[in-house]
């Protein structure tokens, strides 16, 4: 990698996280351009000339955001035990989410919004993602490897239970006297959170 690229590439992260407090702290409609240069240590000019405009970088911050949230259910397989890579789905969303809360509220504002900057996204890349993962969970459901169920709502359930704790942060730590997560509490909530949906699921983990 060249230097040039590689101050390119230094820029572009710089504004891309400094974007991501903004939009996080204030929404799509209180951020600014200015407070986004301002919080990245750079000249507006410099936003513009990446990304021309605060619609274009709001969408980056999103893709962002998006890219890595569903990885570890990429990977799985007809083949796999549907317990070990639900309990793995679970882990690693709460982790997420306790690790970087605010991209998950930015993504629930966004939604709550009308999904205007993502629509595109929505309907052509995690649409199909959806159902190339029912198609899997389906095939369990066959192979008589879970107990038979929507697994449209599965994976929802997923999603809205372990998000929670990103999008209702403010609202666990204050009924739960916390401050912050640590380890302990992903391992106390996802056995729980793991244990509950696999037993709907009629699964369980071989802990031989």
């Amino acid at each position: 990698m060249s230097k040039r690229q590689s101050n390119r590439e230094e820029v572009v992260g710089n504004i891309l996280a400094a974007a991501e407090v903004e939009f996080g702290l204030k929404g799509y409609s209180g951020a600014s351009l200015q407070f986004i240069a301002e919080r990245a240590g750079l000249p507006k000019a410099n936003i513009i000339y990446y990304f021309q405009s605060k619609a274009n970088l709001y969408k980056q911050v999103l893709n962002q955001i998006l890219t890595g949230w569903n990885d570890l259910f990429d990977r799985a397989t007809v083949e796999d035990d549907p317990a070990v890579v639900l309990d793995s789905f679970i882990r690693e969303k709460l982790k997420q989410s306790f690790e970087n809360g605010r991209s998950s509220r930015i993504f629930a504002m966004e939604v709550i919004g009308g999904a205007n900057h993502i629509s595109e996204y929505l309907r052509e890349e995690l649409r199909p993602w959806l159902v190339s993962r029912i198609a899997v969970v389906q095939a369990w459901i066959d192979a008589g490897k879970m107990r038979k169920l929507d697994p449209q709502t599965l994976i929802y359930m997923i999603w809205a239970t372990t998000q929670h704790y990103a999008d209702f942060e403010a609202q666990v730590f204050a009924l739960s006297d916390m401050t912050q997560f640590d380890a302990e509490d992903l391992q106390r909530i996802g056995d729980t959170v793991s244990a509950i949906i696999l037993g709907g699921c009629g699964l369980s983990l071989n802990t031989d």
